[in-house]
């Protein structure tokens, strides 16, 4: 990949159609800080990648700019691929169904039911919350890839 498609803030501000000067006057900085974040010379503050967000019109840059330079974040979140709508529709659909078929939810109301998760319960009560990020990952997907404002790119439509 070449660096100019690397870097999350430049492929969002190209992606508008701007030129550096351009967004920089938008943005209210200097065309020398956004050259400084399209290089990774520096990390713009979380509100110069809002106004990045509603200059641009890209409502994925706060989550790339998080997993790019949070280490909380990526401790807590999964990590979020873009995909189609199609991709992230069938895979939630595909795990939800998994999860029913296999009775998680039942299995982990019984491991829950006595308000504490013993040695012998821990190993299928990890592999049910494995299970649930992976839900819970691909229901982030659809939201920040997807949703809103996101763009619906050619491969999404029908």
């Amino acid at each position: 990949m070449s660096e100019e498609c690397r870097n999350i803030y430049k492929r969002a501000r190209r992606r508008a159609g701007y030129t550096q000067e351009a967004a920089a006057e938008i943005l209210n900085i200097s065309v020398e800080s956004l050259r400084a974040y399209e290089t990774d010379r520096r990390v713009p503050s979380g509100d110069v990648v809002l106004q990045m967000m509603i200059c641009y019109n890209c409502h994925q840059l706060p989550t790339w700019h998080l997993q790019a330079t949070s280490v909380l974040f990526n401790s807590v979140v999964p990590r979020l691929e873009e995909r189609s709508l199609l991709a992230i529709t069938v895979r939630i659909y595909n795990r939800l169904r998994s999860f029913q078929e296999d009775n998680r939810l039942d299995r982990l109301l019984a491991i829950a039911e006595d308000g504490v998760i013993d040695d012998q319960e821990r190993p299928e009560f990890e592999d049910i919350i494995a299970d649930l990020r992976q839900i819970v990952q691909s229901g982030l997907e659809l939201d920040v890839f997807c949703g809103g404002n996101a763009p619906i790119r050619k491969e999404d439509s029908v």
